[in-house]
């Protein structure tokens, strides 16, 4: 089936402002809708080892007004227009999306220039988001069971800084920054010509160049950011760390291992190795320890994909009275069998099977489309990747699958994070 497989291409133009905003339009009628993303070349990879935070603190930032719009009014206009909207951060990048009735592509397009423009770096704002990310980490990170644990273990995994520290920063760091320290972030990331502006949907192109060009044409380029230098020696940071975690009811673990940079024949190998272990219900791992041992509360596995030296990340909550080293045996075992034997035939055809339908699922939302555009253009210098991901998967063979994991999985290069309850160590 996958041999013959071939989605239709997705129509791709990109071109560039003057002022060095790269612009791709994926225009697709099929529904009334507009997706827009911008994507800035910024995350927590950029950040200085005495200003952790600040990108992230700049997605709060972005939503706080800027010359034309008031403080929390892009939520308004979005929402009274029918549409949807947010932004993310992480070590790669900042991302701002909206998805619109096409009638309101120059709704999308004013705001996200506004703030491109204008933003509203003033102390108040400052003050307040500062506040704010101090409460979303209060929430999400130490107030929460196992809260902390994925920025713990990038820390063993990766040495260089720029990938080892966490996107939420340091409380401290962000109390020590001016408001000319923000600004000048500002300045240097959130550039047009630091940035991707991607539309989606359904869309006259004529009419969005020129909405485009009104919008964002003027707004001034800045020199380029300083350098950035992720590389990574092959081993990991720390094999091993026990960490108390006082909200946890169970004891837990996490592996780690560094792997290549996304877009690799053996990063495309290690995701297809991933999807098998560890994604779904129908992957070895949960087949295994959730089914078949019945000694897991929860089984997590991730591919952490960025532009320099990654990770795949493996975990388990175990059920209470259950052998933590037990089932990390296990773990290893599946490794070891992949490593040894590679895919099986039908897991194989799984696995196209489910690229297929991933890729199928994806086209069907301009937002998604959107981003994944976004992404490949920012990351890869390419947008026209999208159109050939799929089969550059599919043609990942069993065997590259079993010597990528031999080389990069099997091995006692891999960090452990033992999470264990107060009192429990």
């Amino acid at each position: 089936m996958s041999e013959t497989f071939r989605l239709q291409p997705l129509e791709i133009e990109e071109y560039r402002l003057e002022n060095g905003l790269r612009v791709v339009l994926n225009r697709d009628m099929a529904v009334p809708v507009v997706a827009l993303a911008v994507y800035y070349d910024v995350g927590s990879r950029n950040e200085r080892e005495d200003r952790t935070g600040f990108a992230h603190l700049f997605e709060h930032m972005m939503f706080q007004g800027s010359a034309n719009v008031p403080k929390a009014g892009h939520f308004q206009h979005i929402m009274k227009a029918g549409g949807t909207m947010n932004g993310t951060t992480s070590s790669e990048r900042t991302n701002y999306f909206e998805t619109l009735p096409a009638n309101q592509l120059p709704l999308g397009l004013w705001l996200e220039s506004d703030r491109m423009r204008s933003l509203a770096v003033t102390q108040e704002n400052l003050d307040n988001q500062r506040e704010a990310v101090k409460e979303e980490k209060r929430l999400r990170y130490d107030n929460q069971p196992y809260g902390q644990i994925f920025d713990l273990i990038n820390e063993m995994v990766y040495k260089n800084f720029a990938n080892s520290h966490s996107t939420i920063g340091s409380m401290d760091h962000l109390d020590a920054a001016s408001v000319e320290d923000v600004q000048e972030f500002f300045r240097i990331y959130y550039a047009p010509n630091n940035a991707v502006l991607v539309l989606s949907g359904a869309f006259e192109t004529e009419t969005a160049k020129q909405l485009v060009e009104t919008y964002f044409g003027d707004i001034p380029s800045q020199p380029l950011p300083p350098s950035l230098d992720v590389a990574e020696p092959e081993e990991v940071a720390a094999n091993y760390r026990e960490w108390e975690d006082k909200l946890a009811p169970f004891p837990a673990f996490l592996l780690g291992w560094k792997i290549p940079q996304r877009r690799t024949p053996e990063s495309h190998a290690l995701y297809l190795a991933g999807k098998l272990l560890y994604d779904g219900d129908s992957s070895r791992l949960y087949q295994k320890l959730v089914k078949g041992e019945e000694s897991v509360i929860q089984l997590f596995g991730f591919t952490d994909e960025r532009r320099g030296p990654s990770s795949i990340f493996v975990g388990a909550i175990p059920k209470p009275e259950k052998d933590l080293s037990k089932i990390r045996e296990t773990i290893m075992h599946e490794i070891q069998d992949l490593a040894a034997n590679g895919p099986t035939p039908d897991e194989m055809q799984k696995l196209h099977n489910q690229l297929i339908n991933d890729a199928v699922r994806m086209r069907q939302s301009s937002m998604t489309r959107a981003q994944q555009i976004a992404e490949f253009a920012l990351y890869d210098g390419n947008p026209a990747i999208i159109n050939n991901e799929l089969d550059e998967l599919l043609s990942v063979s069993p065997d590259a699958i079993r010597t990528t994991v031999d080389k990069f999985l099997n091995t006692e290069n891999r960090a452990l994070l033992d999470i264990v309850p107060a009192g429990k160590g």
